[in-house]
């Protein structure tokens, strides 16, 4: 299979961010992937092509993308897709009607409502369970259980899953665990190591870097769960055009780079908010206070930017979001640029109010992006933003 790749696996991770997957090409020696911007290929006969036949089902740039991060996760394959919720929905379509599948209860709001909205009108089934508790998985998998799919850190709470505990679970009993690795990127956290089949990103955001693109991609080892996923990603269709494979491509180059700053802002802004506005109300898996303090520094060797507050009201929140200047409000996460969000009115506006309720996604809860600008000038920002909370 052409997206099979072991030869970069002997170079540590930040050269193969730079060169894994990719070569110089071979009409000009160009050293950056080419834009291969076709929708068709020239076959030489009937039957008889260069590997390429529509740019549907494969395309070089695409290709050189899915190397790259399969090489970055540890995996063998690599398939992107126009989206994140793209890729969800090209994996779910390895399911089938009457199939049950285990999700962890805080994860992203889209997730959620393609889930319960969207593939329930298919037939599928899903319960959605506090899987911090590796026993609730176990009790929560039946017969018509296929899948395990899990958000670690889940997006906005910030809850991790053991993943070598929900591993064993998964693979005692028979399903696919299926890992969304958005937040910590394959840089601080791979769960393909830890006993996962399927590991997927939004490349939108850290492995992208830059919030240029949209897009999604799924990593796995398996053949022949490969050959199934290559089948749907061409039948389905929801694959990247070669300009957003390419910007993709360009951020994954920094990813290295990048992590190490997005870490260090947020552990540093982490830090300050615990001790404005008490470290209960700040969601960050680096801070020692976080329940899952100790998980975090055994499955993970970084905890990365993301961070979520809660300020207590709907009023406060919007203080805060009023008054940043350096942090941006708007949607999305991992760019280079500091983000703040409310996540009852935006990533999570499609989880019911009494869901968001139980969850604890509240009114007064915010989330911040924690870019890699000047920490100085961040905390300034917040520091202005919470005066007077």
């Amino acid at each position: 299979m052409t997206r099979t790749f072991d030869d970069d696996a002997k170079y540590r991770f930040a050269t193969r961010t730079i060169h894994a997957g990719q070569r110089p090409d071979v009409a000009s020696g160009a050293i950056m992937t080419p834009i291969v911007q076709t929708s068709t290929y020239v076959q030489d006969a009937l039957g008889v092509n260069k590997g390429y036949e529509y740019a549907r089902g494969k395309n070089p740039t695409r290709e050189a993308l899915e190397r790259n991060v399969a090489s970055l996760e540890g995996g063998r394959h690599g398939f992107a897709f126009s989206s994140g919720m793209g890729c969800i929905d090209s994996l779910m379509k390895l399911f089938k009607a009457g199939d049950h599948i285990v999700c962890g209860e805080n994860v992203y709001g889209g997730t959620y409502r393609l889930m319960d909205k969207v593939l329930t009108h298919f037939g599928m089934t899903f319960s959605f369970v506090d899987t911090r508790d590796p026993q609730r998985i176990a009790d929560a998998i039946t017969p018509a259980t296929v899948a395990l799919f899990l958000e670690t850190p889940t997006n906005p709470l910030m809850r991790l899953t053991d993943l070598a505990e929900a591993s064993a679970i998964a693979k005692q009993r028979g399903v696919l665990m299926i890992v969304d690795n958005t937040f910590a990127s394959p840089y601080f956290q791979r769960p393909l190591e830890t006993g996962a089949d399927i590991v997927f990103h939004s490349t939108t955001k850290y492995l992208n870097g830059h919030s240029d693109m949209i897009g999604g991609i799924a990593v796995l080892i398996d053949d022949d769960l490969a050959a199934r996923i290559q089948f749907i990603a061409n039948a389905a269709g929801a694959v990247p055009g070669p300009m957003d494979s390419w910007l993709a491509l360009r951020g994954t180059k920094t990813l290295a780079l990048r992590m190490r700053q997005h870490d260090a802002n947020g552990r540093e802004i982490a830090q300050w908010l615990a001790k404005r506005v008490g470290d209960e109300r700040v969601f960050y898996p680096g801070l020692a206070s976080h329940p899952q303090h100790e998980l975090a520094k055994r499955q993970m060797t970084g905890f990365g930017g993301m961070i979520s507050v809660e300020t207590g009201s709907k009023e406060n929140a919007a203080t805060v979001l009023g008054r940043v200047k350096v942090f941006a409000l708007a949607e999305s996460l991992g760019g280079v640029e500091s983000l703040i969000s409310h996540p009852a009115s935006m990533t999570h506006a499609s989880v019911e109010l009494a869901r968001r309720t139980q969850l604890g996604v509240t009114e007064g809860l915010i989330r911040l992006s924690c870019g890699v600008e000047d920490a100085e000038d961040l905390l300034e920002d917040l520091e202005n933003a919470f005066t007077g909370l």
